[in-house]
């Protein structure tokens, strides 16, 4: 069935599209998708698409990201929008350049927010030998590479965001054999899957958003990847026991509240890989993480976007 959604949009910039996504998180939210200029590897030629419509460079300029959110035709949509506008007073309060920080809303159908983006969604290699595939595309991997096949429906996760390929980086580079791992906020499923495919002998990823769990179970039995399993919930609900390696893709302030008890469910020198963190917020994450019993380890920076590996 075709059904009908409401579709709630943000232009904002490529630098707030993580805390922007997770206001639409705090909501009911049944799915969100995101334009970032910074990710598109190949431009529609001729007319906009759907999918591009909002990427008039000439109407919003050639750094904005949009940030797409859908819900329910029974959602009350002006309570929705006050909401967003009053978490987006406060993202500029703490000194987010949000951009246009404009808020849009219309229907759309179902069959168009799920399949139309598709086309511009490519194989990207990341890090040494990591490829990550469109389910729908043809390629013949190289020696040694490991592919990752991937349909993250509505779920965020493709790969080709700075925050991403950062937690794809360190997972390659520090994953060891029999490693168990907890991959928080997974999304499609892509982080658990790379990490799987590395070496790692149970790997145990969670999200409260039931979209991106139903994305990421498909994704891990495309991928044949039985030491994965992809649960709906809450990390200090669901999850049992300590893991060597700990990845979570977020939000800054969510990885500093992780920090405050995320030690309880890693291992003795085990690793927290944390991802999604502004520049400006770098040292506030860091320094909680110190202040919690954390060493830094490891840093990377892409774009405005910083990843850090600390070590319990």
């Amino acid at each position: 069935m075709n059904r009908e959604w409401i579709e709630v949009k943000v232009i904002t910039k490529s630098e707030a599209i993580e805390p922007i996504t997770g206001i639409f998180y705090s909501l009911d939210v049944k799915g969100v998708a995101i334009e970032d200029p910074n990710d598109i590897t190949e431009r529609p030629s001729g007319p906009f698409t759907w999918d591009y419509a909002d990427y008039n460079i000439f109407e919003y300029g050639n750094e904005a990201a949009i940030v797409k959110a859908y819900f329910s035709n029974e959602d009350n949509l002006e309570e929705i929008i006050r909401f967003i506008d009053t978490k987006l007073a406060e993202l500029r309060d703490m000194g987010i350049d949000i951009g246009m920080g404009k808020i849009l809303s219309n229907k759309v159908l179902e069959q168009d927010w799920a399949n139309a983006w598709k086309k511009y969604y490519k194989t990207t290699k990341i890090g040494n030998n990591i490829i990550i595939k469109p389910r729908w595309e043809e390629y013949t991997p190289k020696q040694n590479e490991i592919v990752v096949e991937l349909d993250p429906g509505m779920a965020f996760g493709t790969g080709t965001h700075e925050t991403t390929m950062m937690c794809i980086e360190f997972l390659e580079k520090y994953i060891k054999e029999e490693d168990r791992v907890f991959d928080i906020g997974t999304g499609s499923g892509i982080l658990a899957i790379v990490a799987a495919k590395l070496g790692a002998s149970e790997v145990i990823g969670v999200d409260l958003d039931e979209v991106a769990v139903d994305a990421a179970k498909i994704n891990v039995q495309y991928n044949k990847t039985k030491n994965v399993k992809i649960i709906h919930g809450n990390l200090v609900d669901v999850v049992e026991g300590r893991a060597d390696v700990v990845v979570a893709n977020i939000i800054a302030d969510v990885v500093i509240y992780l920090s405050s008890f995320i030690g309880n469910y890693i291992n003795d020198n085990g690793l927290f890989i944390s991802s999604g963190i502004i520049k400006d917020k770098k040292q506030e994450v860091e320094e909680a993480l110190k202040q919690n019993g954390f060493k830094i380890k490891d840093v990377n920076e892409k774009g405005e976007w910083v990843a850090i590996v600390a070590q319990k």
